[in-house]
């Protein structure tokens, strides 16, 4: 059975392209018109990602989203924006987006960055089952993570972020390698999500003394191990 794919967006031209896209590429689709569409549809379907327009009536791209959040739906979103935006894309990312493509979209970059997304929500671990650093642990088969024994909420892009942070702890990783594990981006790329993601880990996991989550100037970031003593 295909995976299927929920469209949202008021655009009927924007979803017939969209449909015509990803059923050449293999995935089944439903679509909604606007946001209170989708949350009706999603009653009744469980897409592996949504595709969300940002600008509709009734409810945008960001109320919806930040719904699908309130209530602990973590179903990966692609955002739609229709211009190059830094305030837009930075607000969606922040609400729980795994990421953004700007219209007019290229077909190839649409697939391309859709496939990324599905393979860091569904990617398994190749190390240990249980990773730790400090206070922080990941139990990959249970696809959760704790701080100081408490649970923590990530979306699957925070976690796959962490998870690649502590498999390689104590090494500095390159913006360029993070781009390529965790969103599929191989190619050069000025883009920002990697330090936008890093900021969200440390308002999650930098606390009660652990400051481990470092950027090294020029190069990348790195997580450490808290000094003994």
């Amino acid at each position: 059975m295909a995976e299927l794919i929920m469209i949202v967006d008021d655009e009927p031209g924007v979803r017939a392209l969209l449909k015509d896209t990803l059923s050449i590429a293999g995935f089944d689709v439903v679509e909604a018109n606007d946001g209170m569409a989708a949350l009706t549809l999603l009653r009744t379907h469980k897409p592996v990602l949504m595709v969300i327009d940002i600008n509709m009536p009734l409810m945008d791209g960001f109320e919806l989203v930040e719904r699908l959040r309130l209530t602990n739906d973590l179903t990966p979103v692609l955002m739609l924006t229709a211009r190059e935006d830094k305030g837009d894309i930075a607000r969606g990312l922040k609400i729980g987006a795994d990421d953004y493509v700007i219209k007019p979209f290229g077909i190839e970059e649409l697939i391309l960055r859709i496939k990324a997304i599905l393979r860091r929500s569904y990617k398994a671990t190749v190390g240990p089952a249980l990773l730790t650093c400090g206070p922080i642990t990941i139990d990959d088969e249970q696809h959760s993570v704790t701080f100081n024994g408490e649970e923590v909420d990530l979306s699957p892009t925070e976690y796959r972020l962490l998870q690649i942070l502590i498999e390689k702890k104590g090494r500095v990783l390159t913006k360029k390698l993070l781009l390529d594990e965790v969103w599929g981006i191989t190619f050069d790329s000025e883009s920002t999500v990697t330090d936008t993601y890093i900021s969200y880990l440390r308002k999650k996991f930098h606390r009660d003394g652990f400051e481990g989550i470092k950027t090294i100037r020029g190069v990348g970031f790195q997580i450490q191990e808290p000094k003994q003593g």
